[in-house]
């Protein structure tokens, strides 16, 4: 059996490198291995990572086509993880996002991988956190597209840096989102399909209205941006100035540091409750564990499958 690789290896070896990581994350969960290996890649972060989410059809997939481009043209390198609703009779992804998004095969700058939501409703794949780690490690942006959002779809939040929210006009999504709560997660929200004129100015205001309603935590204002990612350069500058406003505000205020410290417990948390229920999570909440996220809860699992044996 070859040696697990270390982050030296996976670099050195390219895309397919990453490729044959991001296997092993499907393949080893569960394992020391895999644990010191996404604890060591945490510890490496080097990409500020986004994620886009909004109602299936809002056009998510365009904007993270404008994105990517824009990005490589500034020669920064980029990771796309694209979730996609699962397909009922192989779980696998459904839609497979990597087919819309025009990439060159051959360029080492960007790597995009699409993966199945399975049962999950938070919009995202048991798997993305992990893969979304190591793409930290190794690339400047990381981009995670959800599957879409909705009453109960909010896991966006505790794998990204800075949220954006997609807005259809005239589809009475903000009115959707004012009873869902979801005005209280985006960093950033963005009115798709700007070319429509006053009907996505009027999205534009209803939503800056929504988000008045709802007070945050911190002193973030929310910028809402018209963008047509198909027609020219539409919004696409507001949304690089908001994106770099964004990180900027974050790390000079502290916040990007707390907001990775509270997704890192809440990693913990969500792993020991899908496997061991809402008795084994309190149970965890009494224990302690050393290292990183992924080597705690690895810890945390085993020692409660211990004490539920016994």
């Amino acid at each position: 059996m070859p040696p697990f690789p270390d982050l030296q290896t996976i670099a050195a070896g390219g895309k397919r490198g990453l490729s044959r990581a991001l296997a092993l994350v499907e393949t080893h969960e569960g394992t020391a291995e895999l644990a010191t290996l996404l604890d060591a890649a945490l510890a490496q972060t080097r990409a500020h990572t986004s994620g886009l989410t909004g109602p299936p059809g809002v056009g998510k997939s365009t904007l993270t086509n404008a994105l990517l481009r824009d990005w490589r043209a500034r020669k920064e390198t980029v990771g796309v993880i694209a979730v996609d609703p699962s397909s009922r009779r192989t779980g696998g992804a459904l839609l497979g996002d990597r087919a819309r998004m025009a990439t060159d095969p051959e360029d080492q700058g960007v790597f995009v991988r699409s993966m199945a939501a399975r049962d999950r409703l938070g919009g995202l794949s048991d798997q993305t956190v992990a893969a979304s780690v190591l793409f930290r490690a190794f690339y400047d942006r990381v981009l995670i597209e959800s599957v879409g959002i909705g009453q109960s779809e909010a896991d966006i939040s505790f794998a990204v840096d800075t949220v954006i929210l997609c807005v259809q006009p005239g589809s009475g999504d903000s009115l959707q989102f004012m009873k869902a709560g979801v005005m209280e997660l985006p960093d950033i929200v963005v009115v798709t399909k700007a070319d429509m004129g006053d009907v996505a100015q009027r999205a534009r205001n209803e939503v800056e209205g929504a988000l008045t309603l709802f007070e945050r935590d911190d002193d973030w204002r929310v910028p809402v941006i018209l963008a047509s990612a198909t027609h020219g350069a539409g919004g696409m500058v507001e949304l690089h100035k908001a994106l770099a406003d964004h990180r900027a505000w974050a790390e000079r205020t502290g916040a990007l540091k707390a907001r990775r410290a509270i997704q890192q417990r809440a990693w913990v948390d969500e792993s020991i409750r899908a496997r061991f229920g809402t008795e084994g999570f309190f149970r965890a909440k009494a224990m302690t564990a050393e290292g990183g996220p992924f080597t705690r809860e690895l810890t945390l699992a085993r020692e409660l499958s211990r004490r539920l044996e016994g």
